[in-house]
């Protein structure tokens, strides 16, 4: 068995000086490679960072502005992009609400649904009073961000075994749960609850008009969720595990 251990690391070594890769054997560990060497540096796709003058760049990055000049960068990812109207978090809601992997459909109902929220914010612009105008949101990207950020819950509930029990333990939830919970709610009510002669980007636009007031069924989600959290208080001590 020795000498055919031996055997076998030594068929594994080979292995490895022929194709160049790792091969996974007895104390072998699999290796991953990377495309780029470590001498390649990270893209920058802000167009502010190029803009700035000379004299308001520090020494580091100075250095890095001229190691730009002599050292290749590494290619950009498709998810990122210089342009301006791009939006981290309606690109996170178009994947979130894209159904069979028709992401063309996905993002026409988000164009949409912006601009069913920029066409009833103006017709209510347009009746109000001069003292209301001035109270009444019409960028239909701050009614979006606003109306997401109304629906994340501070905390949630999280099934902890104790003594062959199950406690449901509120929990404070991390800022990417928040977020996912409160998309998920508007798209699963947005599709469950509506008419059926509701179009989607209907639906959605006043789901997002409510949650922007503080109202709507996704508020009263998030409330609900709040108040058993605030009724299985007593099994907070269960979180420290």
């Amino acid at each position: 068995t020795l000498f055919r251990s031996r055997d076998m690391m030594a068929g594994l070594q080979q292995l490895r000086r022929v194709f160049g890769v790792g091969v996974r054997g007895p104390g072998v560990m699999q290796v991953r490679w990377s495309r780029y060497s470590p001498m390649y540096l990270e893209p920058q796709v802000d167009k502010e960072h190029y803009r700035r003058p000379l004299e308001e760049l520090s020494e580091e990055e100075k250095l890095e502005q001229e190691l730009k000049v002599v050292r290749p960068i590494k290619a950009a990812p498709c998810n990122l992009t210089s342009s301006v109207f791009t939006d981290p978090k309606i690109s996170k809601f178009i994947n979130m609400m894209m159904k069979g992997g028709d992401k063309v459909l996905a993002r026409s109902l988000m164009t949409q649904t912006l601009e069913e929220l920029k066409r009833k914010q103006l017709e209510k612009y347009y009746k109000a009073s001069e003292e209301e105008r001035a109270t009444i949101e019409c960028n239909p990207y701050t009614i979006f961000h606003k109306a997401l950020e109304n629906c994340q819950p501070i905390i949630g509930l999280t099934s902890i075994q104790r003594g062959g029990k199950s406690y449901q333990v509120p929990t404070p939830l991390q800022d990417s749960r928040r977020r996912y919970l409160a998309m998920k709610w508007l798209i699963t009510e947005c599709r469950e609850n509506k008419h059926r002669r509701t179009f989607m980007y209907q639906k959605l636009s006043q789901e997002l008009l409510e949650a922007f007031a503080e109202q709507g069924n996704v508020i009263k989600k998030k409330n609900e969720m709040h108040k058993m959290a605030e009724a299985n208080r007593a099994f907070a001590h269960f979180r420290w595990w």
